[in-house]
């Protein structure tokens, strides 16, 4: 997977979280990933679809950065991960999503985005459905960390 690909991504994510949070995230290294397990404690699927292009992305955090999201955005902080913090973990998903998709375009990849899917808990896993090689690309701030999964077909 080529950088013009992933960097959609990594700067909707970074855009996305300092708007809409006021959070600061440090890039880390881009990875391979072999597994399913995902790295935190929450994460937001979705599934993105085009004429030329098929694939998934995710959006994991860890719980105390995704209390830190929630503060940022509410101006309060849960006590812990609730249906409130999920349904926020499904709007970042959506938000990086359509903001990644609006850079894709412009690089000839029209994709059209499902609804996103969040799931929670230790230890839970993360399914994309198709076969290309997944990239993990890890994000740090005050709160914890984040995670961007990309699979797709090219």
């Amino acid at each position: 997977m080529n950088a013009e690909f992933v960097n959609p991504f990594i700067i909707s994510l970074v855009n996305v979280l300092k708007t809409m949070a006021q959070i600061e995230l440090q890039i880390g290294k881009p990875q391979k990933k072999a597994d399913s397990k995902a790295r935190g404690d929450v994460s937001g699927l979705i599934g993105m679809v085009g004429s030329n292009i098929a694939g998934s992305m995710s959006i994991t955090f860890e719980e105390g950065l995704a209390l830190q999201v929630m503060e940022g955005m509410l101006g309060e902080r849960p006590d812990s991960l609730d249906d409130e913090v999920n349904d926020m973990v499904g709007e970042i998903t959506n938000m990086v999503a359509g903001g990644a998709k609006k850079e894709l375009a412009k690089k000839g990849y029209d994709v059209g985005m499902a609804t996103p899917v969040v799931v929670s808990g230790k230890e839970h896993t993360i399914n994309h459905k198709v076969s290309g090689h997944k990239m993990i690309l890890p994000f740090k701030a005050e709160g914890g960390k984040a995670y961007i999964e990309i699979c797709f077909d090219k």
